[in-house]
């Protein structure tokens, strides 16, 4: 069975602070770091949030400020040009640019314009349903978190993206159900849909993290799974590859003294090269699977196994017994497994002590 290296996702998102210059300096830690893309948020205020909605708690207490949810996202916008300039950076550095759309200009901007076969949605609108059914018309592929929901909730958003996947009927949720349950929707999910568990708190304390429910995906939903870390540090994510994830997701800053919301739930780019390291580190110790000797354990073999020898001096002829026959190092003789078939034979020679047998 052959294994995929783990994708890793070095998330930008809105750590640029609307700078461009900080923007490409993202993506060039990106690089550096060894990471497989970099991902930044495609958005519209006005068409994300109303004008008074406020800001989440972490937000308040990462950014030290109270305002407006639209106020905040307004400074932190890319337009369409900023997003096609970070593109084409990320061409000539040769990784791949992802960015999470937030409303239905943004995907088509990104899937159409930039031509982006995988679409990555936030936690936030695993239940926005109208737009679920856009990204999954469009993309080839969809990365999609699972933060904040319910199992049931999962469930009904895969509904919706099989729906668009397969069936040509009108969306409804008696469609969406049997789109889910067909054969061909669960054959377009396992092989077109990635769910990232995540947990919705910037930074996620590790007793809310609970890795396992990432297996649960898997096993419930039958398709790739990832983690999208929100935990300070960098072992919670490689644990997650222990257990099976295909993609990682982890905010990159260049400086968690920044203001912003996101900024201190980030790794900084030596941390996020750590990260990377480690996770391929990994990957090499969880091999193949297979349980055999590996090159440099066969010369161990002789050394530390042993062999069935005389425990005195046995004479041609003689039986094997209990009292003659021992085991002892090195292992290049018989295998003690013989041990008891020699019993009750005789000797075809004679045989010094400590000669193996």
């Amino acid at each position: 069975m052959s294994y995929q290296p783990t994708f890793v996702i070095a998330e930008a998102g809105v750590n640029h602070n609307g700078s461009m210059s900080l923007a490409k300096e993202l993506i060039d830690s990106a690089v550096a770091a060894g990471a497989d893309a970099v991902k930044f948020q495609s958005f519209n205020a006005e068409s994300l949030v109303t004008t008074d909605a406020e800001m989440a708690e972490y937000q308040i207490a990462n950014t030290g400020k109270s305002e407006s949810q639209y106020e905040m996202l307004k400074r932190l916008e890319l337009s369409t040009d900023q997003q096609r300039e970070l593109f084409e950076y990320c061409v000539g550095k040769k990784i791949q640019f992802l960015s999470t759309p937030f409303d239905y200009a943004s995907l088509k901007f990104l899937v159409q314009d930039l031509g982006l076969a995988t679409i990555k949605i936030g936690s936030g609108e695993l239940t926005n349903a109208p737009f679920l059914h856009q990204v999954a018309s469009l993309a080839k592929h969809l990365i999609l978190s699972t933060g904040m929901s319910t199992e049931s909730e999962v469930r009904s958003a895969l509904g919706v993206v099989a729906h668009a996947f397969v069936s040509k009927q009108p969306p409804s949720g008696e469609q969406f159900k049997k789109s889910f349950d067909s054969e061909a929707g669960k054959r377009a999910i396992s092989s077109r849909v990635t769910l990232l568990h995540c947990t919705t708190e910037y930074p996620a304390a590790p007793e809310e993290i609970n890795l396992r429910a990432m297996r649960t995906l898997a096993e419930r939903f039958d398709c790739r799974v990832g983690f999208s870390d929100h935990s300070a540090g960098t072992h919670l994510a490689v644990a997650a590859v222990a257990l099976g994830a295909t993609v990682i997701e982890k905010h990159l800053t260049t400086s968690r003294e920044l203001p912003g919301p996101d900024h201190m739930a980030s790794l900084e780019p030596l941390e996020f090269k750590r990260l990377v390291a480690d996770i391929r580190e990994l990957e090499q110790a969880l091999g193949d699977s297979v349980k055999k000797p590996t090159t440099s354990e066969t010369k161990n073999i002789g050394v530390a196994r042993r062999s069935l020898v005389a425990a005195r001096a046995i004479k041609a002829g003689e039986l094997f017994t209990v009292e003659n026959l021992t085991v002892k190092r090195p292992g290049n003789g018989k295998s003690p497994f013989e041990y008891w078939s020699l019993l009750g034979t005789k000797s075809p020679r004679d045989i010094s002590k400590n000669e193996t047998i």
